[in-house]
């Protein structure tokens, strides 16, 4: 098993940013024919996921996200303004896991791996291990 940690800074509230080519980097060091690569963020108000990343896409999410989330009054003792942060990046998901095949990413020909940030900008990292 092999592991590297990326650091992503994001500049935005609300961003959505393209980590594939990093990953596939990291990848293509590895020595295993077939694997799986796992990419979790240690943060509870990030996400990854897969996305369609054609231009406009990303702003095409973070406008749904602002559409359907409710105008409520969040109990979250911390800081109540962003309490939907945390519920948009539990329900995306802190992981996806992903197949890898002689070096190579296996993924859909418009699937990229995004990271989402919901309670920017920061600094935030991102684990990569490879099993």
């Amino acid at each position: 098993m092999n592991s590297l940690e990326i650091n992503i800074k994001t500049h935005s509230k609300k961003e959505i940013i393209d980590i594939t080519q990093e990953i596939q980097r990291f990848i293509s060091t590895q020595s295993e024919e077939i694997s799986l690569c796992h990419i979790f963020v240690r943060h509870t108000t990030a996400a990854i996921t897969t996305a369609d990343l054609d231009p406009g896409t990303d702003m095409d999410y973070l406008a749904f996200i602002e559409h359907v989330t409710p105008k409520l009054e969040f109990q979250h003792p911390h800081d109540p303004e962003h309490a939907p942060d945390h519920i948009w990046a539990s329900i995306i998901g802190p992981d996806v896991t992903v197949p890898v095949i002689n070096q190579q990413l296996v993924l859909g020909t418009w699937q990229r791996i995004v990271f989402c940030e919901m309670d920017g900008p920061r600094e935030r990292s991102v684990r990569i291990t490879v099993t």
